[in-house]
Protein backbone atom coordinates (compact mmCIF):
# COMPACT_ATOMS: atom_id res chain seq x y z
CA UNK A 1 0.00 0.00 0.00
CA UNK A 2 1.50 3.07 -0.99
CA UNK A 3 1.16 6.71 0.88
CA UNK A 4 -0.99 8.51 -1.89
CA UNK A 5 0.14 11.94 -0.01
CA UNK A 6 3.80 11.60 0.77
CA UNK A 7 4.08 15.38 2.07
CA UNK A 8 2.08 16.02 5.44
CA UNK A 9 0.01 18.57 6.10
CA UNK A 10 1.93 21.56 7.44
CA UNK A 11 0.75 24.92 9.52
CA UNK A 12 1.55 28.18 7.05
CA UNK A 13 -0.55 30.72 9.54
CA UNK A 14 -1.41 30.42 12.88
CA UNK A 15 -3.46 34.14 14.17
CA UNK A 16 -4.68 34.06 17.50
CA UNK A 17 -8.35 34.84 17.87
CA UNK A 18 -9.13 34.88 21.72
CA UNK A 19 -6.75 34.31 24.87
CA UNK A 20 -8.99 33.94 27.79
CA UNK A 21 -9.84 30.63 30.00
CA UNK A 22 -8.98 28.91 26.27
CA UNK A 23 -6.79 30.41 23.55
CA UNK A 24 -9.08 29.98 20.32
CA UNK A 25 -6.79 30.65 16.63
CA UNK A 26 -7.48 30.09 12.92
CA UNK A 27 -4.89 28.44 11.32
CA UNK A 28 -3.84 28.33 7.41
CA UNK A 29 -2.66 24.76 5.97
CA UNK A 30 -0.72 23.55 3.85
CA UNK A 31 -2.22 20.28 2.91
CA UNK A 32 -0.86 16.95 1.39
CA UNK A 33 -2.92 17.52 -2.13
CA UNK A 34 -1.32 21.19 -2.65
CA UNK A 35 -4.52 22.81 -1.17
CA UNK A 36 -4.64 25.63 1.67
CA UNK A 37 -7.40 24.82 4.11
CA UNK A 38 -8.78 27.06 6.91
CA UNK A 39 -8.91 25.21 10.07
CA UNK A 40 -9.98 26.18 13.69
CA UNK A 41 -7.83 25.52 16.90
CA UNK A 42 -8.74 24.98 20.68
CA UNK A 43 -5.43 25.11 22.73
CA UNK A 44 -7.31 24.18 26.52
CA UNK A 45 -3.76 22.55 28.00
CA UNK A 46 -3.77 18.69 28.84
CA UNK A 47 -5.70 16.96 31.54
CA UNK A 48 -6.11 13.88 33.30
CA UNK A 49 -9.14 11.63 34.78
CA UNK A 50 -9.54 9.28 37.49
CA UNK A 51 -12.30 6.03 38.12
CA UNK A 52 -12.35 5.35 41.40
CA UNK A 53 -13.85 2.14 42.27
CA UNK A 54 -14.03 0.10 45.99
CA UNK A 55 -13.80 -3.54 44.76
CA UNK A 56 -14.92 -4.84 48.46
CA UNK A 57 -18.33 -2.78 48.77
CA UNK A 58 -18.38 -3.11 44.44
CA UNK A 59 -19.00 1.32 44.22
CA UNK A 60 -17.55 3.66 42.64
CA UNK A 61 -17.46 7.23 42.38
CA UNK A 62 -18.77 9.62 39.53
CA UNK A 63 -19.34 13.17 39.59
CA UNK A 64 -21.82 15.69 37.95
CA UNK A 65 -21.74 19.21 37.40
CA UNK A 66 -22.71 22.36 35.33
CA UNK A 67 -21.26 22.24 31.89
CA UNK A 68 -21.54 24.87 29.28
CA UNK A 69 -21.92 22.80 26.58
CA UNK A 70 -24.57 20.38 27.92
CA UNK A 71 -26.71 23.00 29.56
CA UNK A 72 -26.34 24.48 25.74
CA UNK A 73 -27.82 21.01 24.10
CA UNK A 74 -30.81 21.17 27.06
CA UNK A 75 -29.28 17.81 28.29
CA UNK A 76 -29.18 16.40 32.38
CA UNK A 77 -26.06 17.00 33.69
CA UNK A 78 -23.74 14.13 32.49
CA UNK A 79 -22.23 11.61 35.20
CA UNK A 80 -18.30 12.35 34.74
CA UNK A 81 -14.71 10.46 36.42
CA UNK A 82 -13.01 12.59 38.60
CA UNK A 83 -11.09 14.93 36.31
CA UNK A 84 -9.10 18.78 35.71
CA UNK A 85 -6.52 20.21 33.53
CA UNK A 86 -2.53 19.69 34.49
CA UNK A 87 -1.78 23.11 34.87
CA UNK A 88 1.86 21.82 34.58
CA UNK A 89 1.95 19.66 37.24
CA UNK A 90 2.20 15.63 36.73
CA UNK A 91 -0.04 13.49 35.99
CA UNK A 92 -0.14 11.22 38.99
CA UNK A 93 0.17 14.49 41.53
CA UNK A 94 -3.13 16.44 40.19
CA UNK A 95 -5.61 13.91 39.77
CA UNK A 96 -4.80 12.95 43.36
CA UNK A 97 -5.32 16.53 44.06
CA UNK A 98 -8.68 16.23 41.98
CA UNK A 99 -9.50 13.11 43.82
CA UNK A 100 -9.58 15.24 47.11
CA UNK A 101 -11.02 18.42 45.88
CA UNK A 102 -13.88 17.01 43.91
CA UNK A 103 -14.99 14.40 46.36
CA UNK A 104 -13.24 14.07 48.72
CA UNK A 105 -11.07 11.30 48.49
CA UNK A 106 -8.02 10.07 49.07
CA UNK A 107 -6.24 7.73 46.55
CA UNK A 108 -2.93 6.20 46.06
CA UNK A 109 -2.13 3.51 43.97
CA UNK A 110 -2.99 4.39 40.03
CA UNK A 111 -3.70 2.19 37.23
CA UNK A 112 -2.56 3.82 33.73
CA UNK A 113 -5.25 2.85 31.26
CA UNK A 114 -4.55 5.11 28.29
CA UNK A 115 -3.17 8.97 27.31
CA UNK A 116 -6.14 10.04 24.50
CA UNK A 117 -6.97 12.43 22.14
CA UNK A 118 -10.61 13.72 22.88
CA UNK A 119 -11.58 16.29 20.06
CA UNK A 120 -8.78 15.90 17.88
CA UNK A 121 -10.53 17.56 14.82
CA UNK A 122 -9.96 21.26 16.84
CA UNK A 123 -8.58 20.77 20.74
CA UNK A 124 -4.53 20.24 21.74
CA UNK A 125 -6.00 18.78 24.68
CA UNK A 126 -4.62 14.82 25.91
CA UNK A 127 -6.42 13.12 28.62
CA UNK A 128 -4.43 10.98 30.87
CA UNK A 129 -6.16 8.48 32.57
CA UNK A 130 -6.35 5.84 35.16
CA UNK A 131 -8.26 3.50 37.57
CA UNK A 132 -7.97 3.77 41.47
CA UNK A 133 -8.91 1.68 44.04
CA UNK A 134 -10.44 3.02 47.08
CA UNK A 135 -11.97 2.07 50.57
CA UNK A 136 -14.65 3.71 52.91
CA UNK A 137 -12.16 5.36 55.03
CA UNK A 138 -10.62 6.82 51.67
CA UNK A 139 -13.76 9.69 51.70
CA UNK A 140 -12.27 11.82 53.86
CA UNK A 141 -14.05 15.20 52.92
CA UNK A 142 -17.25 16.13 51.27
CA UNK A 143 -15.25 16.96 47.97
CA UNK A 144 -17.93 19.67 45.68
CA UNK A 145 -14.84 21.10 44.16
CA UNK A 146 -13.03 24.18 44.30
CA UNK A 147 -15.24 27.13 45.30
CA UNK A 148 -13.25 30.32 43.15
CA UNK A 149 -13.86 28.02 39.85
CA UNK A 150 -17.33 27.20 40.57
CA UNK A 151 -17.59 24.19 39.89
CA UNK A 152 -20.62 23.27 41.97
CA UNK A 153 -20.06 19.19 42.18
CA UNK A 154 -22.42 16.89 43.21
CA UNK A 155 -20.43 13.44 44.51
CA UNK A 156 -22.25 10.16 43.22
CA UNK A 157 -21.08 6.92 44.44
CA UNK A 158 -22.95 4.42 42.63
CA UNK A 159 -22.61 0.62 42.12
CA UNK A 160 -20.90 -1.21 39.94
CA UNK A 161 -23.87 -3.05 38.45
CA UNK A 162 -24.97 0.66 37.92
CA UNK A 163 -22.29 1.54 36.51
CA UNK A 164 -21.99 -1.68 33.78
CA UNK A 165 -25.68 -0.69 33.37
CA UNK A 166 -24.77 2.65 32.66
CA UNK A 167 -22.11 2.31 29.77
CA UNK A 168 -23.68 -0.93 28.21
CA UNK A 169 -26.86 0.71 27.58
CA UNK A 170 -25.63 3.67 26.19
CA UNK A 171 -26.79 6.24 29.14
CA UNK A 172 -22.96 6.95 29.96
CA UNK A 173 -22.47 9.60 27.64
CA UNK A 174 -18.95 11.37 28.98
CA UNK A 175 -16.39 9.85 26.47
CA UNK A 176 -13.68 9.49 29.14
CA UNK A 177 -16.15 8.06 31.43
CA UNK A 178 -17.36 5.49 29.03
CA UNK A 179 -13.40 4.27 28.35
CA UNK A 180 -12.44 4.11 32.46
CA UNK A 181 -16.05 2.36 32.86
CA UNK A 182 -15.05 -0.03 29.87
CA UNK A 183 -11.79 -0.05 30.97
CA UNK A 184 -12.92 -1.36 34.37
CA UNK A 185 -15.08 -4.13 32.95
CA UNK A 186 -12.29 -5.61 31.10
CA UNK A 187 -9.57 -5.04 33.76
CA UNK A 188 -11.75 -6.70 36.58
CA UNK A 189 -14.40 -8.79 35.13
CA UNK A 190 -14.53 -10.75 38.46
CA UNK A 191 -16.04 -7.67 39.95
CA UNK A 192 -19.24 -8.64 38.46
CA UNK A 193 -19.06 -12.26 38.57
Amino acid sequence: MTDAYAIPASILQQTLIYDGWYRFSRLELAMPDGTRAERHLLDNGSAVAVLPFDPVRRLCILVDQPRAAVLAAGEDPLLEVIAGGLDQAAPEHRIREEAMEEAGLRIDKLHFVANIWPLPPVSTERVTLYLAEYAAEDRIAPGGGAAHENECINVREISLDDLRNLALSGALTDAKTLILAQALMLARPELWQ
